[in-house]
């Protein structure tokens, strides 16, 4: 089969690598990369600073708040980043990521295929009912997909899925603390793992990125360092090796999550570096977690608290061997392709 050129469209205020923070930006990341290796062609929009394996066509960072001004010149620069590599590449199929992808839809031309990341309800209603033709919507997981408005552009989800070799050779002896990674924001529920370690008295690592957005700087300043001693430590965010040397050594982790996830990259991290996850029953997390075997999920603040201390009786090779099952990046990569060819062949 013929080599694709394919251009995949980052959010604009989040940059690329295989180092981000949010699940977005690593998907596509993983997908640009596999792209790479399997000899197609791959460009990528993103905000400047990313990095990725095949050619980046930068958008200025904006420095500020993003508010609603900002998304504005945001999408517009993104507009003419799109308009000027379709005038400038053959491209066969166009891969949008942005929970505000609707804001810069070219006009008609290649087929566009939309993941959903986040949940239906967080998008605008005509971001789920596209009017362009050739447009293609999909999510994550099956418990986003039930949440989904039925559209004939709705197509099955295809799982994530995270580098579980390169997680898998990390072994480090297990230490006595719990961790938390992810975007700080009030709908992660740090709060609540931190209310939780300060219960059950065990130390927590918390790491991630604090964005622009004035509420989760707001969250951060009021909510979780007020919470922070020297046993509750923030990190801030995590490159990929320390990210996987501390989940590999972490007792268990904990999503503490107030929001139906549609997936969860970390958890699945978590479980390829041997290490179980304590989580509320949240959108997908069901999916992920298998009580008694890989982790818990729990209700509330005092379950994390008993779930912690139970998760050290897990045995890391049984959470090993389900993320080698379930959760490679590798058939994640390869079930994008698939669908890249079926769309081109319909």
């Amino acid at each position: 089969m013929r080599p694709l050129t394919i251009l995949s469209v980052a959010y604009p205020f989040a940059p690329v690598s295989p180092d981000a923070v949010g699940g977005a930006e690593q998907v596509l990341s993983r997908l640009d990369a596999a792209l790479v290796a399997a000899g197609h062609r791959s460009i990528v929009v993103a905000r400047a600073g990313s990095r990725v394996a095949g050619t980046l066509v930068p958008v200025p960072a904006q420095d500020g708040p993003i508010d609603e001004a900002a998304r504005t010149r945001a999408r517009a620069r993104h507009r003419a980043a799109i308009a000027d590599v379709l005038a400038r590449y053959p491209i066969d199929l166009i891969h949008l990521h942005g929970i505000d992808f609707s804001g810069y839809l070219p006009p008609p031309g290649p087929p566009v295929l939309a993941t959903l990341h986040l949940p239906p309800a967080w998008y605008p209603p005509e971001a789920l009912h596209p009017r362009r033709p050739r447009t293609w919507l999909h999510g994550v997981s099956a418990a986003q997909a039930r949440t989904c408005p039925p559209d004939p552009a709705l197509l099955a989800p295809i799982p994530n899925g995270v580098p579980v070799q390169a997680l898998d050779r990390a072994r480090h002896a297990k230490r006595a603390f719990a961790l938390a990674l992810g975007r700080i924001c009030p709908e992660k529920g740090f709060h609540l793992a931190l209310a939780a370690a300060h219960r059950g008295g065990f130390p927590l690592l918390i790491g991630g990125q604090v964005y622009d957005y004035p509420a989760h700087q707001a969250y951060y300043r009021d909510t979780i360092a007020p919470r922070l001693d020297r046993h509750r430590r923030f990190l801030g965010p995590l490159g990929f090796a320390r990210k996987r040397r501390l989940l590999a050594a972490a007792r268990c982790l904990v999503v503490p999550s107030l929001v139906p996830e549609t997936s969860s990259l970390v958890a699945m991290e978590a479980m390829a570096c041997g290490t179980p996850v304590v989580a509320f029953a949240s959108g997908a997390l069901p999916e992920i977690v298998e009580p008694g075997r890989t982790g818990f999920l729990v209700a509330d603040e005092a379950g994390i608290a008993a779930a912690v201390v139970a998760s050290g009786a897990l045995d890391p090779e049984v959470c090993r061997a389900a993320a080698r099952e379930r959760f490679s990046a590798a058939r994640m990569a390869a079930a994008y392709l698939a669908r890249y060819r079926e769309i081109l062949a319909a």
